[in-house]
């Protein structure tokens, strides 16, 4: 179960842009909290205190309890959070009320483990790439995880690891997956490589086979994308004896730019 922080707010009576940006100025946070079929209140936030909190990974996927100064209390998650685009500032926080009888969707990180004891590890001229670094789950908060662990002991060369394989705790679904295995998304991927990119003794053979002459094995986007550029260069030589000529392009339409831009 995650932990469960506790964030200071105030009740804020002042709204709109510029009671917002008086609020910035003052170094608070304008923030509001929703849901559970109640109205949305307004909060501010004190912007240091958020700041350094959002850079603790387990608080974007941990029960908040929003501590006002009134002495009310109330549950909540990270909805939303808007950042500066450049200085380290929050500029805005959206809460979402939650119930304990009541399961919610959130995404939460994942860790991966043991990649380095792995068959695909072990193994040269094979790389392992991460495809996802977070996953949307459904849970009720008291089985609310800080995240998902991904233990890639096992993963043999060639091969992806898929949501369909993760080990979730007790009381966490994976709500994609209920939609069928053609949504079942691979987490992790074991690529073989090529001998002049890396190493290993099967990129090393599929090198040997091209210099011998043999033509190696190829998946069928490979496939299509050879058969595209053969079609591009028989056109290219029924143009006539000019290479420049035959494969002249016309000049693109001046492109209209409007006055605004």
């Amino acid at each position: 179960m995650s932990q469960t922080y506790k964030v200071p707010a105030e009740l804020r009576e002042d709204v709109g842009k510029g009671a917002s940006r008086r609020l910035r100025r003052q170094k608070k946070v304008p923030a509001v909290v929703y849901g559970e079929s109640r109205d949305p209140v307004a909060l501010t936030l004190e912007h240091d205190y958020i700041l350094h909190a959002t850079e603790e990974e387990a608080f974007h996927a941990s029960i908040l309890e929003l501590d006002v100064a009134d002495g009310r209390k109330q549950k909540v998650i990270l909805r939303d959070l808007q950042r500066h685009p450049f200085k380290p500032t929050i500029l805005h926080v959206d809460f979402q009320r939650i119930s304990e009888k009541n399961e919610l969707r959130i995404s939460v990180p994942l860790h991966f483990v043991n990649e380095e004891i792995s068959p695909a590890e072990k193994q040269g001229g094979v790389v392992v790439s991460y495809l996802a670094t977070e996953l949307e789950i459904s849970a009720l908060p008291k089985d609310l995880p800080e995240y998902i662990e991904v233990d890639l002991a096992n993963l043999e060369p060639g091969e992806r690891y898929m949501m369909s394989e993760l080990e979730l705790p007790e009381g966490v679904t994976i709500p994609v997956l209920e939609h069928g295995d053609d949504y079942d998304e691979a987490l992790v991927s074991a690529i073989f490589i090529r001998e002049s990119q890396g190493s290993g003794e099967l990129a090393a053979e599929a090198d040997a086979a091209l210099a011998e002459g043999a033509e190696p094995e190829v998946g069928e986007e490979e496939a299509a994308e050879q058969a595209a550029a053969g079609e591009e260069g028989e056109g290219e030589g029924e143009g006539g004896t000019s290479g420049e000529t035959s494969g002249a392009k016309e000049n693109p339409p001046d492109k209209k730019v409007d006055k605004d831009e």
